[in-house]
Parts: structure tokens; sequence; C-alpha cells
């Protein structure tokens, strides 16, 4: 694999449920006019199903560049799956990115790998993004060969995700333990479960397909901490909770480089 970052940065923000729908326009107001081209700085804003298509009528009407995310959806299209968000409408609707996976969907709703799985496979077969979140499970593998580090909660996420659409996944490495909290991993700690990823990439994929994914940390990025986050070789962005909620914060966070 390849040590340089050629790879076009990510800020990702994840409002969580949190804000409501009359707070929408004026947050995208303050970022209209200030925000990077995205062959720069990729920038994008998850967010609660009820507020998708007020974010997406803007963008349009504004030419703002920026991505609009949903935080969750199911892993059929359609169905008797009452208070469930079907990944089709989400498209149709004109959603690029999707949230799979995030520790708190595995912690509150016991979503399992294997569910997870299912609605990756949902988000790309109707066009859009996976953002997929993966926590610190990670363990050594040897058995009389030299041992190697594995994700295992990536490897799930990829089961039946072919090649040709790996490239299309965004994974986000989130710590549990530094969600929320306050706590960040140091860049060193974040680099090291990005690198870690990586190469497991590489083992499912080709070096040539891992270094083409984009790698996110999340978890209590905030702007004093994101700039060393930044500088880490397999650190391609970040996914900010907290951080995005106010507009003014989540432009430090995109101006990272300043």
């Amino acid at each position: 694999m390849s040590n340089s970052k050629k790879r076009i940065p990510f800020i990702a923000g994840n409002w969580k449920m949190n804000l409501t729908l009359n707070k929408v326009v004026p947050y995208l107001k303050q970022l209209t006019g200030h925000l990077p081209k995205p062959d720069q700085i990729e920038t994008a804003i998850a967010a609660s199903p009820l507020f998708l298509q007020t974010m997406i009528d803007y963008v349009r009407k504004h030419h703002l560049p920026l991505r609009v995310g949903a935080e969750n959806c199911y892993y059929k299209d359609s169905g008797a799956y009452t208070g469930e968000v079907s990944p089709k409408a989400l498209a149709e609707m004109g959603v690029h990115y999707v949230i799979v996976g995030h520790s708190e969907r595995r912690k509150y709703f016991h979503e399992s790998d294997h569910f997870i799985n299912q609605k990756i496979r949902a988000v790309l077969r109707n066009h859009m993004y996976p953002i997929v979140c993966c926590d610190e499970t990670m363990g050594r593998l040897g058995s009389g060969k030299p041992s190697k580090w594995v994700v295992t909660q990536v490897i799930s996420a990829l089961q039946h995700v072919p090649a040709d659409q790996a490239s299309r996944v965004t994974i986000a490495y989130e710590p549990s333990w530094a969600i929320g909290t306050g706590h960040s991993a140091s860049p060193d700690e974040a680099e090291e479960g990005c690198y870690l990823i990586r190469h497991t990439l590489s083992d499912i994929y080709s070096d040539a397909i891992a270094d083409r994914i984009r790698i996110l940390y999340g978890g209590s990025v905030t702007p004093r901490n994101v700039s060393s986050l930044m500088k880490q070789t397999d650190i391609d962005g970040v996914l900010a909770g907290g951080s995005s909620l106010k507009p003014s914060t989540f432009l430090k966070l995109i101006k990272f480089r300043d």
C-alpha cells in the first residue's frame, strides 16, 4: 500500500437526535459561501429523516457543496416494517450517504454484525454510499502462522460486498469509549486503529482498493484536536457528533488546515 495521502479529505457531521426542523435552514445558511469545493475537502451532514427533504431542497437551490446523509435505514426497500426507513425512498429523495452500524445503534438497538451487513448491501444496491462505523473490536490471530491484526466488524460488514463496490464504502473508526465522552483517542491511537483497518481492507480486497477507501475517525472530535488527527497517514477525515451541532464549530472542523 502507498503511504502517500491521495484521498480527498472528508469532514462529516452527525446530528443524531438533535435540532428541530425550524433550525435546519438557519444552520445551512451559515454554511453557505464558506464550504470548500468537493475536490478539495468533501463535507457531509447526516440528519434525521424528518430534516432530509428540507436539507436536500436547500442544497440544490443554493448549490451548496454539501452531501446530505441519513443516519440509518432498514435493509429492505419496502414492506410492513412500521417505523423503519426505506433505503429506496432515501435514494429517490437524493440522499447521498447513509451511516450504518453506529455504536449507538449497536448498543441501544442491539444491531448485529449480520444485520448491519444487510443494511450496507441495501445502501449499495440503491446507489448510495455507506459510512460504516466500527468499534475497536480487534483480535490477533495466530496458529503456527505469522500473527496479524484483524478488525472483525469490518470483515463482517463487507461480507458479500464485491471489489467493484468496495471503493464506495467509507469506514469510520469510532472507539465506543470515546463517543460522547469528551475523551478522544490520541492521534497515535486513532491512527493505529485506522492503520489496522486499512490493512484489513487490503487483506479482504487488495492494496489498490484499500488505498482508495477513506477511513474516518469518530469520537469526541473537536476543533482543538482535528488538525492533529488529520495529519495522520491513514486518517482521511472525521465523523463528528457534538461538534457538528453548531455551524460555527462545524466550519472550524472543515478549516482544519488553517
